[in-house]
């Protein structure tokens, strides 16, 4: 004859102690991949910092021979939850791009009302400017941005906020994580991503973050470098 099973009796402390195990397990659960892209960004940037050290100086040094302004050329972006942060960049254009820009407006490859501003044969940029955008070598001062966690290695270019400005509700969620060097569109043609699938690449990186994906991406990036295509 088949008895029901007597139900195991917990005192309200075990209760309290599974209860309270059970939240940490899920922590843990929640936090471990923001902790191991921390550690892997770390890992990665301080030995590049180092390494590439001789490579900085060289370009700062030709920068500045080109028309003795100003090596790096800083501007204010948006990161996580919309959090403005200092943008360096090696400067690879002219010291008054910014000034004339909105003459060029009706040029942007992206639409003259886009959200974002880009033009294939920009007359701003200097002769060194377009070798350095050519092998991204401009991007390398964003390192330190990683370093000090403001961006991470991988994850949706930090617009600007003129961008953000004109955002929909749907495309914020490009600032619900941390901005990153390289994403899913700067490996699949950079600046020949149109605006709007740019967001759809950056949703579909959020919705499945994981580490492999992430190294999987740093992986491509060279490549995508080499290659240059859309590096304008």
């Amino acid at each position: 004859m088949r008895t029901n099973p007597i139900p195991e009796f917990k005192s309200p402390l075990q209760q309290r102690l599974q209860s309270r195990y059970a939240q940490w397990l899920w922590r843990l659960h929640t936090r471990k991949f923001p902790v191991l892209k921390r550690a892997i960004d770390l890992l990665a940037v301080i030995p590049a910092l180092l390494v590439l050290s001789p490579l900085f100086a060289l370009v700062a040094l030709a920068i500045w021979l080109q028309d003795r302004g100003p090596v790096l050329f800083w501007q204010k972006r948006v990161g996580r939850f919309g959090q403005e942060f200092d943008f360096p960049k090696f400067r690879s254009m002219r010291t008054d791009a910014e000034a004339v820009r909105a003459a060029l407006l009706a040029a942007n490859q992206h639409g003259s009302q886009g959200v974002t501003f880009k033009m294939k044969r920009d007359p701003r940029i200097t002769a060194v400017g377009r070798w350095i955008r050519r092998t991204s070598i401009d991007e390398l001062p964003q390192l330190w941005c990683v370093l000090k966690g403001q961006m991470s290695l991988v994850g949706p270019r930090p617009p600007l906020p003129a961008e953000v400005a004109r955002y929909t509700m749907a495309e914020r969620e490009r600032l619900s994580v941390t901005p990153g060097l390289t994403c899913i569109w700067q490996v699949s043609g950079r600046s020949e991503i149109p605006f709007p699938q740019q967001v759809q690449m950056d949703i579909a990186y959020i919705q499945r973050q994981t580490v492999g994906n992430d190294i999987k991406l740093i992986a491509k990036t060279l490549p995508a470098v080499v290659r240059g295509r859309g590096a304008y």
